[in-house]
C-alpha cells in the first residue's frame, strides 16, 4: 500500500486519493482498536473496516469470530433453556424458559414506571399543600416529607453498585499501600504473608456476623445516606475483596526491573518519588488485574452479604422473591441472576478500559 511520501512531487490521480483516504481511515480505526476491545465492543472493527473500504473477506472472518458465533452460543443456549425447562417441577411450579422471563423484565419495568408516576404525584401533592399554608399564613406547618413507596428493580440495582464501590474503594485504599509495601520489602512480606493466607479464604457467611456486631457497637449514630446494613455489607465486601489486589501489587512491586530500582538509588529519589515514579508505572498492568479480580470477588461476595444483612439490593430482592413463594418468583429471580451476570459483565469491562487506559504496552 502506497504512503503519503509516494505521493510527493506529483499531482496525486484519483486512484492515489482514494488510496490515501483509505489509510487515513484505517489508521484512525486501528488506533481505536485498543480501546473497543478493552470495552467488548471489538467485534465492531471489521464492521469500520469495511465500512472504510477495506477487503471485505478478511473483515468477514474476523467479524464471524468476534459477533457471529457468540450469537449462535447465546442463541443455542437460549434453545436448549426453553426447551429443557418445562421438563423441570419445582415447589413453585415448571422452570419458567425465557419468554415467561422477559416477561417478568417487562413487569419489573410497568412497576418502575408505576411507582415513579406515584413518586410525582406525592412530590405534587406535597407541594401544592405547603403553597396552600403558606398562602394561608401557617408556614410553620409546611413540611417535607420524602417517599416511601417500596424501592423499585432499577434503584435495588443501583443501592448494590453504591454498595460495592463503597466496599471496593475501601479495599483499594488498603490492599494497594500494603501491596507496595510488602513488594518493596521482604521483611513486611514476610509479617503480613501468614495472615494473607489465613484470612483470604474466609468466607464472606463468617465475616458478616463479625462486622454486623461490630459496625452496630460503633457506628450508632447512622446517617440516611448511609445506613448502617449498607456498611455492614461494603466492608464484608471490602474484607473479601481487598485479597486479589494486595497480592498482584505486591508481586507487581517486587518484580519490577532492578535496573529502575538502581537508578532510583543513583539519582537519590526520595522514597514517594521512587514509588510514583518508577514502582507504580512499572507496576500498574499487575495492580490492575488485581483490582478486576478484587471488584469481580467484591460483586460476588455483595449478593450473599445483602441477603443476610438485609440491606436493600438485588440480594434481598433474590432472598425476598425466595420468600415470597409466588408463581412469578422463579422467573424474577433468574431475572436478577441475569442482571447480576451483565452487570458483573460491564463492571469487568470498565476495568479492562481503565487499565488500557493507564497502562503502557507494546502497542501504544
Amino acid at each position: 500500500m502506497s504512503t503519503a511520501s509516494d505521493f510527493m512531487g506529483h499531482e496525486l490521480s484519483t486512484e492515489e486519493r482514494r488510496t490515501l483516504r483509505l489509510e487515513r481511515r484505517m489508521t484512525r480505526i486501528t488506533r481505536a482498536t485498543g480501546p473497543l476491545t478493552a470495552i467488548g465492543l471489538g467485534w465492531s472493527v471489521p464492521i469500520m473496516k469495511i465500512a472504510a473500504g477495506d477487503d471485505p473477506r478478511s473483515n468477514l472472518k474476523a467479524l464471524w469470530q468476534g459477533l457471529a458465533v457468540p450469537l449462535i452460543g447465546i442463541l443455542a443456549f437460549l434453545a436448549v433453556w426453553a426447551a429443557l425447562a418445562p421438563t423441570v417441577q419445582t415447589s413453585l411450579g415448571t422452570v419458567p424458559g425465557p419468554a415467561k422471563v422477559w416477561g417478568q423484565v417487562e413487569s419489573l419495568y410497568a412497576d418502575y414506571q408505576r411507582t415513579e408516576a406515584d413518586k410525582v404525584a406525592f412530590y405534587e401533592r406535597q407541594e401544592a399543600r405547603n403553597q396552600k399554608l403558606v398562602a394561608a399564613g401557617h408556614a410553620d406547618r409546611v413540611k417535607v416529607r420524602d417517599y416511601t413507596g417500596a424501592p423499585t428493580y432499577p434503584e435495588q440495582i443501583f443501592t448494590s453498585l453504591k454498595t460495592v464501590f463503597l466496599g471496593f474503594l475501601l479495599a483499594t485504599i488498603i490492599a494497594v499501600p500494603l501491596g507496595i509495601a510488602c513488594g518493596l520489602s521482604s521483611t513486611v512480606s514476610g509479617a503480613l504473608n501468614p495472615l494473607i493466607q489465613i484470612f483470604k479464604p474466609v468466607s464472606p457467611l463468617a465475616w458478616l456476623p463479625i462486622v454486623t456486631m461490630i459496625v452496630s457497637a460503633l457506628y450508632v449514630n447512622a446517617s440516611d445516606a448511609l445506613p448502617k446494613s449498607m456498611v455492614v455489607s461494603a466492608i464484608t465486601v471490602t474484607l473479601c475483596s481487598l485479597w486479589p489486589t494486595l497480592i498482584n501489587t505486591a508481586l507487581g512491586v517486587a518484580s519490577i526491573d532492578k535496573d529502575l530500582v538502581n537508578v532510583g538509588k543513583v539519582l537519590q529519589l526520595p522514597t514517594h518519588k521512587t514509588i510514583t515514579k518508577l514502582v507504580l508505572p512499572s507496576a500498574m498492568p499487575l495492580i490492575f488485574t488485581g483490582l478486576r479480580l478484587s471488584l469481580g470477588v467484591g460483586w460476588m461476595v455483595l449478593i450473599a452479604a445483602e441477603m443476610l444483612a438485609q440491606n436493600p439490593g438485588l440480594g434481598k430482592f433474590v432472598w425476598d422473591e425466595f420468600q415470597n413463594g409466588s408463581s412469578d418468583s422463579l422467573a424474577r429471580i433468574i431475572v436478577a441472576v441475569i442482571t447480576i451476570g451483565i452487570v458483573g459483565f460491564v463492571l469487568d469491562r470498565i476495568m479492562a478500559a481503565l487499565q488500557a487506559a493507564f497502562t503502557f504496552s507494546s502497542s501504544r
